[in-house]
């Protein structure tokens, strides 16, 4: 039976008129137990032929009311609150008319001795609403026993939350028709409700519950946070005993995300790795970042860039006069600007957005841009960032990084631009590649033209979670092929953080520099590669070294196992943002600047690269190549000053 069921009833569902009919059969089969109640089962007493023209007036009046409200069209197996009271409904207007007829007839306004009696109007309208809502609760409850008996994956889990979102979850959970739930228990920090049960499933403590023979006993698999605006401490604790205890965790979204406002197990979604970073996010000054974005025409480069997009998006909050966006990449500008224009929160500046294709390197079309636009802020993010490969083409790296930068530089000078705000890297302190070193140039240059005219503020900061490129879609994308997960060192180390973050301290530098500075972010405790990749694969329910294997590959050409972010003799000075430091660096005059870019200039068109990084390395005398074709000049330059 239940075979048949599954297999020829799942996907039909009844004709509306067949409900129709079936809602009439139970009217009139509730309106004799009416009448039978009303005269205390004593049928002798009752005349059937009264009963029976009573019964075509209630008939009459209820079928009317059944067919306005549409209470019939309901699917039976899922009924739910809104057809229960489209049901109510129906059955109430239905009783008030017959209570007025009833009134009526019995002031004499109309007479008809087959109005019902008020007494069996009143039972009858009782007893009907409940059958008929009853009976579809009773065949959606029975189908889904049915349903919930079917070869579906068995999920025990516990709820770690019992508020309302808590019980939202587990009427979810419930009704979901891919897997099979067994909520085992809620989990709460408030002790008042510990112990007390809530819609059958019995609140525990953390500590009872987050242990390793409760899970083991109870064969728990999964646990689910449902605390809207948790502390981000806290939630990491969770999740972090939740991975310890190989348990898969899920997170209920924001309310504002639920489809339709109402929350389906679909939508719990899993952990991502930034609710892991072990620290606070940084909250910077908005009022200050407006303030200096307002009716101002921003130009930024690498405007398509994981650092230079989202610029873009928190810049149009602030009612930019026109951003003008930069960047050489033809498909992901144009990506960026079918995003803007199909945000709605964005629709009353798309008109002062301006999209251009150009290469910050190339002066003539850089020098067409200024003069057109005159600029008033430049946020400068286009740059090469990925080390091996700069390592290998060290002319583009100086190219784009350094004399690209000169360029941007020398234009905001000449069309006075009030200031430029450099985005640069950890990787130019104490550099060990073409990338970082490049990088550590266009600081010492671009501090040296500051003047009064335009201001010069450079950002440094560590590593971005999900910009393109870095190592969290990497290490994502071998997850979802299977494996293996590849680090490069075991002990490597790495500075984190969101990419709003970043683009958010890019923004507060610019509002509060006042030319010159380097602006260092305190990024919290680095984090290990390794670890990292172990609690990606955990996040994906998977175990680390079982289901997918961690691969040792040994360091990239440039890579070193710790990134700084203050050069050797350099100190931090505080500002007024307790997260946010200024760099006390060596200044170098403009004329010395311009002697070492005249100098690279000169070899690059010799296209000798070791002549090159030999000049990067005189220019930047902490410059010492790891694990690179180029650490040979470290070794004559050391063999040179021993001799």
């Amino acid at each position: 039976m239940k075979d048949f069921i599954l297999n020829n009833l799942s996907n039909k569902f009844l004709s509306r008129w067949v409900v129709l009919s079936y809602d009439i059969l139970i009217t009139s089969i509730s309106y004799v137990f009416a009448v039978f109640i009303r005269h205390e089962f004593e049928y002798l007493t009752i005349n059937p032929e009264l009963i029976a023209s009573q019964f075509i007036i209630v008939f009459l009046i209820y079928g009317f009311f059944y067919l306005r409200t549409k209470s019939y069209t309901g699917v039976i197996r899922q009924t739910g609150l809104t057809d229960a009271m489209h049901i109510l409904r129906a059955c109430s207007y239905a009783f008030l008319v017959l209570v007025i007829i009833n009134t009526l007839n019995r002031f004499g306004i109309i007479s008809s001795k087959y109005i019902p009696p008020l007494s069996v109007i009143m039972i009858h309208f009782m007893l009907l609403a409940f059958l008929l809502i009853g009976n579809r609760l009773l065949i959606k409850a029975v189908y889904s026993e049915i349903i919930s008996k079917k070869d579906r994956e068995r999920m025990r889990v516990l709820i770690y939350g019992a508020g309302s979102t808590g019980l939202l979850t587990l009427n979810a959970l419930r009704h979901d028709q891919t897997f099979q739930y067994t909520i085992v228990a809620f989990v709460d920090d408030n002790p008042s409700i510990v112990n007390k049960m809530l819609d059958g499933v019995l609140v525990v403590a953390p500590e009872k519950a987050l242990n390793t023979n409760y899970i083991q006993k109870n064969s728990i698999s999964d646990i689910i946070i449902a605390i809207p605006n948790l502390d981000t401490n806290h939630k990491r604790e969770i999740i972090e005993k939740g991975l310890e205890y190989n348990l898969q965790v899920k997170v209920v979204p924001p309310i504002d995300n639920w489809i339709n406002g109402e929350l389906s197990s679909t939508q719990l979604r899993e952990v991502h790795i930034e609710e892991l970073l072990g620290r606070e996010p940084i909250k910077l000054d908005n009022k200050n970042i407006a303030d200096d974005i307002r009716n101002n025409i921003i130009m930024v480069t690498g405007a398509a860039g994981s650092i230079g997009s989202e610029i873009v998006r928190q810049l149009l909050y602030y009612n930019p006069a026109k951003v003008i966006l930069v960047d050489q990449a033809e498909s992901a500008i144009f990506d960026l600007q079918f995003e803007i224009n199909n945000t709605p929160d964005y629709k009353d500046i798309t008109d002062r957005v301006v999209y251009q294709i150009a290469n910050i390197k190339d002066q003539f079309r850089m020098e067409g841009l200024f003069r057109e636009y005159q600029p008033q802020i430049i946020y400068h993010a286009a740059a090469y960032k990925h080390v091996p490969l700069m390592e290998e083409n060290p002319y583009e790296a100086l190219m784009v990084n350094v004399f690209g930068s000169k360029i941007i530089a020398d234009l905001a000078i000449k069309y006075r631009t009030k200031k430029v705000v450099i985005v640069s890297t950890d990787k130019a302190v104490n550099p060990t590649n073409v990338m970082g070193a490049s990088k550590r140039i266009a600081e010492i240059y671009i501090q040296s033209v500051a003047d009064d005219t335009t201001r010069f503020i450079t950002t440094r900061f560590g590593n971005v979670l999900g910009s393109n490129g870095s190592v969290i879609p990497i290490f994502r994308k071998q997850i979802e092929s299977g494996g293996p997960v590849t680090v490069t060192h075991k002990e490597i180390t790495r500075y984190f953080m969101t990419i709003p973050e970043a683009c958010n301290l890019v923004m507060e530098a610019g509002a509060m520099g006042k030319g010159g500075e380097i602006f260092v972010f305190d990024m919290g405790k680095s984090v290990k590669i390794y670890e990292l990749a172990r609690r990606m694969i955990q996040l994906s329910g998977l175990v680390p070294d079982k289901d997918i294997k961690i691969v040792e590959i040994g360091l990239r050409p440039g890579e070193k196992l710790y990134e700084e972010l203050l050069l050797l003799g350099e100190n931090l000075l505080p500002t007024h943002h307790p997260k946010i430091m200024k760099a006390k660096v060596r200044a170098y005059t403009r004329e010395e600047a311009e002697t070492y870019l005249n100098q690279l200039s000169e070899i690059i068109v010799e296209n000798d690269i070791y002549a090159l990084v030999k000049k990067m390395k005189e220019i930047v005398p902490e410059y010492l190549s790891n694990n690179s074709v180029f650490s040979t000049l470290d070794q004559l330059k050391e063999e040179s000053k021993n001799s």
